[in-house]
């Protein structure tokens, strides 16, 4: 084993300097240059910090918009509860004429304030539910929910026809 490293090691000269010491070179570095500069390390930090900054910002934008897409998907959640309770209001007056003594008439010309619908919990929600008559037997039910988020205000609105089924 002695004489295979003896053989390995037979090519190599040693370098040696003004100092009087011999260095072996690994990995192609020389005693004469074997640093960073202030200047590349300044350089180095520089460029890694700029990629974390922007890294940052690639998060913050992500996040921002993950809690946009939740105030939506909550607001059309409540847009179509409303939608809902007007459905339900309808089919209660029809199946239950007897006991309420409603008609699709009372229906058209009901008031919306008389609609039964949960209340919102959260108070950056606000829901708007209209009927409008489109012809005797037809009326558009519109349920419309606005929340503020960030800088601006955001709206999403639900529409569907309801027919006198009788």
């Amino acid at each position: 084993m002695k004489e295979f490293f003896k053989q390995k090691n037979k090519g190599r000269k040693a370098l040696s300097s003004s100092k009087g010491f011999t260095h072996t070179p690994k990995f192609g570095v020389t005693p004469k240059g074997g640093g960073f500069t202030l200047i590349e390390t300044l350089v180095a930090i520089s460029i890694f910090s700029a990629s974390i900054i922007g890294l940052m910002s690639v998060l913050a934008s992500g996040v921002s918009d993950t809690n946009y897409a939740k105030q939506k998907m909550i607001a059309s959640y409540l847009a179509q509860e409303g939608i809902e309770c007007v459905r339900n209001t309808r089919d209660n007056y029809f199946l239950y004429t007897s006991t309420t003594g409603k008609t699709w008439e009372d229906f058209v010309g009901l008031d919306v304030q008389e609609i039964t619908c949960p209340n919102i919990d959260d108070p950056n929600f606000t829901r708007v539910i209209s009927i409008t008559e489109i012809s005797p037997s037809e009326v558009v039910i519109s349920s419309s929910v606005s929340w503020v988020q960030g800088s601006g205000d955001h709206n999403i609105t639900f529409l569907e026809n309801l027919f006198n089924w009788i």
